[in-house]
């Protein structure tokens, strides 16, 4: 039984004892729920079945206020290309490019998309074990 059904079960169980008893209020206290719980899991029972009863998400994966695509493309770029911090990418974005974005969306975007500091430095070192780079290269 995966944990989906046990969730479903559980609601049912719940349902059905307050039909049988007749007390919405003493079966919500005695399974330690809410009644506004109670009644929308009854509703979504009466209208759709037992899937309905599944708990779903309560957000989208895509939300509508995210930073476009092509914004992104040029933090990135900038990052990349020039090294330039959040701060920096603001001003230039806002100077030739006439783009308004704050430094914490600029610091969301980098940190969203770039490794973190542990993982580059590991990757430099082990180009060094393998003999790529100097420890001349590395330390500079």
């Amino acid at each position: 039984m995966t944990p989906k059904d046990r969730e479903i079960q559980r609601k049912l169980k719940i349902l059905k004892h307050a039909e049988e008893t007749g007390h919405v209020g003493r079966t919500c206290r005695y399974f330690g729920i809410g009644r506004a719980s109670f009644y929308r899991w009854k509703a979504a029972l009466e209208k759709h079945g037992e899937a309905a009863l599944v708990r779903k998400k309560p957000i989208p994966k895509n939300p509508k206020n995210r930073t476009p695509p092509e914004i992104v493309e040029k933090v990135l770029h900038l990052r990349k290309t020039y090294h330039l911090g959040p701060m920096r990418i603001v001003w230039y974005l806002a100077r030739y490019h006439d783009i308004k974005i704050s430094g914490a969306g600029v610091s969301r975007i980098l940190k969203r998309n770039e490794p973190p500091r542990d993982c580059r430095r590991l990757v430099v070192l082990s180009y060094a074990a393998m003999g790529s780079l100097s420890m001349a290269a590395i330390a500079a």
